[in-house]
């Protein structure tokens, strides 16, 4: 239907590198399929934050104010909407060559800094989930792409795929809701079945949610690499990438590791999406396309759009930490 609207256009009105690389439809449907994760993903930790809250503080002042502000950022309403709009339409126009890259970049940072965490283990793995949201929507970008390429009726497949993202989205949202406003009640009483089986393997939910994380950054780091290695015609072409895309990126992470030490947690991740997506950019001028220039700064809004609202939770991770510190 794209192309038969577009074929009574000039071919000057569209340039060749603001077009997409498959059909919009199907763009659109892996764009709701990942704003879909991110959302899932963001829900789940707020449930595990605020399991985490009501069993290390019950008794606890300070404890109950954060946890009511915690309510307010859970439940955003016509913000969450427009949100997650955003992010869908971003994750729709960004091609499969750039989210590729950007998956490849942060399994690399994810990697290395769960190397050198130490002991701040925890906290860090909590802070990668939250950085994680537009990778992981990136994640399944290009794996749907690679899956479902050469398909004969992709839509079809891609279309359930969305309809079943949209379907978890909406029950883990009614999850964290129900747990944001009963959980305190409902678990001291134990009447509710769900709040009584959060209560007994609540603790289960963070591992979880971070097995499923690794298992999509698993499959779309494979996805990644043939995507990319998909554009180039020859080996030597493949080796002037990945030569520069690797030593850029090993010392971007050397100090985005040393930086993240010295600053706030949410100062640090805001300075290591610029600098990751500016490292990108860079490399983009130098062996990239113009349509991957613009998809990066697409992506700078990507990372905005799921960072900034969710400022909230890496307070939270950092606050949580210090309190288990203090108790230990």
């Amino acid at each position: 239907m794209f192309s038969f609207i577009t074929s009574f256009l000039p071919t000057s009105i569209i340039p060749g590198w603001l077009s997409l690389d498959t059909d919009p439809v199907d763009s659109l449907l892996k764009g709701v399929v990942g704003a879909c994760g991110i959302s899932v993903l963001c829900s789940l930790l707020r449930v595990h934050l605020l399991l985490e809250e009501s069993a290390g503080n019950k008794d606890d002042k300070n404890t109950r104010t954060r946890t009511s502000s915690h309510h307010k950022r859970a439940n955003p309403g016509f913000i969450g909407m427009l949100q997650f709009s955003f992010v869908t339409m971003v994750l729709a126009v960004v091609g499969s060559r750039v989210a590729s890259l950007v998956v490849l970049e942060f399994v690399l940072r994810a990697v290395s800094g769960l190397i050198t965490a130490g002991r701040d283990s925890d906290k860090f793995v909590q802070q990668l989930l939250v950085q994680s949201q537009f990778p992981l929507g990136c994640a399944l970008n290009c794996s749907l792409h690679f899956l479902h390429q050469g398909a004969e009726h992709r839509w079809l497949c891609l279309l359930l795929a969305a309809a079943l993202s949209w379907w978890l989205a909406r029950r883990v949202t009614i999850l964290l809701q129900h747990v944001t406003a009963l959980y305190t009640l409902h678990s001291s009483q134990g009447y509710c079945g769900i709040c009584i089986l959060l209560l007994t393997s609540g603790r289960r939910l963070l591992p979880t949610l971070c097995t499923a994380t690794t298992i999509s950054f698993c499959v779309a780091v494979l996805a990644a690499i043939a995507t990319i290695n998909h554009h180039f015609l020859s080996a030597t072409e493949a080796f002037r990438f990945w030569t520069p895309l690797t030593i850029c990126y090993t010392l971007l992470v050397v100090y985005m590791q040393e930086d993240q030490h010295r600053l706030p947690s949410s100062q640090a991740v805001l300075n290591a999406v610029v600098v990751r997506l500016g490292g990108l950019m860079v490399l983009m001028l130098t062996v990239g396309r113009w349509a991957d220039v613009f998809h990066i700064l697409l992506c700078f809004l990507g990372e905005a759009g799921c960072i900034i609202p969710t400022n909230d939770l890496l307070d939270a991770t950092s606050s949580q930490d210090g309190e288990r510190r203090q108790r230990q």
